[in-house]
């Protein structure tokens, strides 16, 4: 059973959460962000917090209990203190610029990669590090695996586009005689 889905979700000063049918609606300023429930989970505000009730006693029935709560919180969360990805781009003349709305990658092709930035994310570069910010939780990472998909990083040499925080497990090349 959704140990998650029993937790309630404290509203921070300056969001405000409205239920409106089976949609949650969460804003702050004129962000606004907006899940559909489907009728799945019953939702509830009572004392500056969002409660979640599962319909049923089925086992699909619990797992929307705990994924409609994680994803209103993830909105909260976006509104309040955003999301963020740093890439690391490691590779002889490997670079990254951004042009306007464009990440431009030089990964090592013939050719230069030009992205186009998804409305509501921001993209920053320093040196090697490439940062991805946003609002959702989903777009961040969902941007930030489009980019490293472009040159995933190799196991020999290490070269590539791979999360800051990644370990890449390292081969041994081949021995000469």
């Amino acid at each position: 059973m959704s140990r998650i889905g029993k937790k309630p979700i404290d509203i921070p000063a300056g969001v405000e959460v409205k239920v409106e049918g089976t949609e949650v609606v969460v804003s702050k300023g004129k962000d606004v962000k907006r899940l559909e429930t489907h009728g799945r989970v019953d939702v509830e505000i009572k004392d500056n917090q969002v409660v979640f009730h599962r319909k049923g006693d089925d086992k699909a029935s619990s797992a929307f209990w705990g994924t409609y709560r994680s994803l209103t919180q993830n909105m909260i969360l976006g509104l309040t203190q955003g999301f963020e990805k740093k890439l690391e781009i490691n590779g002889v003349g490997y670079r990254a610029a951004v042009k306007g709305k464009t990440l431009e990658l030089q990964l090592g092709y013939s050719h230069p990669i030009n992205y186009e930035i998804p409305e509501g994310i921001e993209v920053s570069v320093e040196k090697n590090i490439v940062t991805i910010k946003g609002t959702d939780k989903q777009k961040v990472g969902q941007v930030a695996a489009e980019i490293r998909a472009f040159r995933p990083p190799e196991p020999y040499k290490g070269k590539g586009v791979k999360y800051v925080d990644e370990v890449i497990l390292r081969k041994a090349g081949k021995t000469g005689k």
